[in-house]
C-alpha cells in the first residue's frame, strides 16, 4: 500500500515538475534575510537532488534547475521595483520587465550547474557535484559582466554569529557549498542504500560540530573592548521621493547639520552622513560648504557623500560618487572615488546604442565615472581607514586593497530606493559577512537604511534600524581588524576546493554505490 502511494506521490511530481521547481525556488526566498526560514533550504535543494536523480533526461533537468531558479532570483530581488515605483507615472511599465528579466538572466546560474549534476551516474557524485557546482557559478556570478553576488546562499546563515565565523577560511562561498550540502541531506537520506543510511546523519552532525565549535572559539579568541575613538552615525531617513528636489535640497542639507548637533559630545572624532548626503559640488558650491562648519568644531571631522567633478573643459566634465573628509574649517582633507560602479543604475553600458524608446528612462540615470581602487585615508593619528560607497560592500575580497590595508572601513549607502523591503535587510548583511571574512570593522551609514557599527567577527554591535531618523555614537574597538586566512587567500581555497570535488566525482563516478 505504501509502496503504491510513494508511486502516485512520485509520478504526480514528475508530471508537475516545473511547478515543484517554480515553487521550490519561490520557498527558497524565505530563507533570505532577513526572514531566515531555513526550512525554504531544505525543500529546495532536496527536491532539486530528487529530481536530478528521477528526471528522464537531461533537458527536463536543466528546465527544472532553470525553472527554480527564475522564481529565486525574480522574487528575491523583487526590492529593486520599488525603485522603479517612486515614480510609478514614469517606469510602471518596466517593473513587470525589470521581475522577469531578473529571473530569466539569473536563473541559467541555477540551470547550468543542475543541469551539468545531471550528467554524474550516481547518487553520491549528484549529490556532492551539486553542491559543488553551484557554489562555481555562484563564483562566476560574482565577476561576470562586473559581477553581481546578491543573495549568495551562505547570507542565509547570517543570523548566526557563531555559524559564520567559517567565513573568516572559506569566505560566503564556502557557506554555501555547507548550506547546499546540508540542505540536500535529507533526499541523499531517502534515495541512499539502507546499508548506509546511518552515516548521512552522523556526517551532518559532524559538519555542523564543527563549524559551530570552530565559531564558538573565534568568538570567544575575540575579546570586544571600546577604545577612545568616538563616532557619530547620521541617519536622517529623507524619503528617496525627496532627497533631490531642487526645492528641498537646503532642507535635506539642514536637517543633516541639525541632526549632527543634536547631542552636545566635545569627545567626538567623527561625523559621518550617507552617500550623497551633501547635494551640492563640495568643490566648487563655497556657500554650502562653507555650512559644514556649522556640523562639527574642533577636532571634529565629518565624513560626507558627495559628488565630485573634474573639469575636464568649459563644456566637458567627469563625475564622481565620492566620499568626502571635511575638518571643521570647511577644508577637504581628502576623498574616495567609488571604484565599483552600479549597471544600469550609474552608468548604462552602450547607452549611445539604445534605441529611441529607451532613452528618456536612460536619461534619468547617472553617467558616473569609475575610481582609480581602494585607498587606505590616513588623518593625523587616527587608524586609517577605506571608503566603501553603496554597491561596493556585496562583492567578496574586493572591498579593500590587500597590499594596503586599512584599519577599518566606512561604508556609505542610501537604501532610500528599496523603502520598507528585504533590500536594505540583505545589504546590512553583505556588509556583515565582509566583516567577518576579512577580519576587519565596518561602520555602516544610512542616508535611509540601516547604519551600524560591525565588529570585525561581523557581531552588530550597535544599529539604527531601517527607517528610523536618528543618531548613534560608538566607539571603534580597539581592535580594529586582524589578519583571516580569507583575507590573504580570498576565494582561491574555495574554487580549489570545488574543482577537487568536481575531480573526486569525476573519479568514483562509477566506482561508489550508496
Amino acid at each position: 500500500m505504501i509502496t503504491v502511494v510513494n508511486d502516485k506521490i512520485k509520478s504526480v511530481l514528475l508530471k508537475h515538475y516545473r511547478v515543484s521547481a517554480f515553487l521550490s525556488g519561490w520557498l527558497c526566498v524565505a530563507a533570505l534575510p532577513p526572514f531566515y526560514q531555513t526550512w525554504g533550504l531544505f525543500i529546495t535543494f532536496s527536491l532539486m537532488l530528487w529530481f536530478i536523480c528521477n528526471l528522464d533526461n537531461k533537458k527536463q533537468i536543466f528546465k527544472y534547475g532553470y525553472y527554480s531558479g527564475f522564481a529565486f532570483f525574480a522574487f528575491g530581488l523583487s526590492w529593486i521595483n520599488n525603485a522603479l515605483l517612486l515614480d510609478v507615472e514614469k517606469f510602471w511599465w518596466l517593473v513587470p520587465i525589470s521581475f522577469l528579466a531578473s529571473g530569466f538572466f539569473f536563473g541559467l546560474f541555477w540551470a547550468i550547474p543542475v543541469w551539468l549534476c545531471g550528467y554524474l551516474k550516481n547518487l553520491i557524485t549528484k549529490y556532492i557535484g551539486l553542491a559543488t557546482l553551484m557554489v562555481l557559478f555562484e563564483w562566476i556570478r560574482s565577476f561576470l559582466f562586473t559581477g553581481f553576488p546578491w543573495n549568495l546562499l551562505g547570507t542565509t546563515q547570517a543570523y548566526s554569529d557563531v555559524f559564520i565565523q567559517i567565513a573568516n577560511i572559506i569566505g560566503t562561498l564556502g557557506i554555501s557549498w555547507v548550506v547546499i550540502l546540508i540542505a540536500s541531506a535529507p533526499a541523499l537520506w531517502i534515495l541512499g542504500n539502507k546499508k548506509y543510511k546511518i552515516y548521512i546523519p552522523v556526517f551532518v552532525i559532524l559538519i555542523l560540530s564543527l563549524i559551530y565549535g570552530y565559531g564558538y572559539r573565534c568568538l570567544q579568541k575575540y575579546e570586544y573592548k571600546s577604545s577612545d575613538v568616538v563616532v557619530r552615525l547620521v541617519q536622517p531617513a529623507i524619503p528617496q521621493t525627496i532627497k533631490w528636489k531642487p526645492t528641498a535640497l537646503e532642507d535635506n542639507l539642514h536637517k543633516h547639520i541639525k541632526m549632527s548637533q543634536l547631542q552636545a559630545n566635545d569627545n567626538l572624532d567623527f561625523v559621518i552622513w550617507g552617500e550623497t548626503a551633501f547635494p551640492y559640488s563640495i568643490q566648487y558650491d563655497t556657500y554650502q560648504k562653507n555650512l559644514l562648519k556649522y556640523a562639527i568644531s574642533g577636532k571634529t571631522l565629518l565624513i560626507t557623500g558627495g559628488i565630485r567633478y573634474n573639469v575636464i573643459s568649459y563644456d566637458d566634465y567627469e563625475a564622481f560618487n565620492s566620499m568626502f573628509v571635511v575638518n571643521s574649517k570647511g577644508e577637504i582633507l581628502d576623498s574616495y572615488d567609488k571604484t565599483h560602479l552600479v549597471p544600469f543604475g550609474e552608468y548604462i553600458p552602450f547607452r549611445k546604442y539604445l534605441p529611441a524608446f529607451l532613452k528618456p528612462v536612460a536619461s534619468q540615470i547617472g553617467s558616473f565615472k569609475k575610481g582609480l581602487g581602494f585607498k587606505p585615508i590616513k588623518i593625523n593619528d587616527y587608524p586609517d581607514f577605506g571608503g566603501l560607497i553603496c554597491y561596493e560592500v556585496i562583492f567578496p575580497h574586493a572591498i579593500v586593497d590587500n597590499n594596503n590595508r586599512p584599519q577599518w572601513v566606512i561604508n556609505l549607502t542610501n537604501d532610500g530606493w528599496y523603502g520598507d523591503s528585504s533590500g536594505p535587510y540583505q545589504h546590512l548583511v553583505a556588509a556583515k559577512l565582509r566583516a567577518v571574512e576579512e577580519g576587519i570593522t565596518i561602520v555602516r551609514v544610512a542616508g535611509s537604511g540601516i547604519s551600524a557599527l560591525i565588529a570585525p567577527t561581523g557581531k552588530i554591535i550597535e544599529q539604527i534600524p531601517l527607517g528610523v531618523s536618528d543618531v548613534l555614537d560608538v566607539k571603534l574597538p580597539q581592535k580594529l581588524s586582524f589578519v583571516t586566512i580569507y583575507s590573504k587567500f580570498g576565494n582561491m581555497l574555495i574554487v580549489i576546493w570545488c574543482f577537487c570535488m568536481l575531480l573526486l566525482c569525476g573519479v568514483i563516478n562509477n566506482r561508489t554505490k550508496v
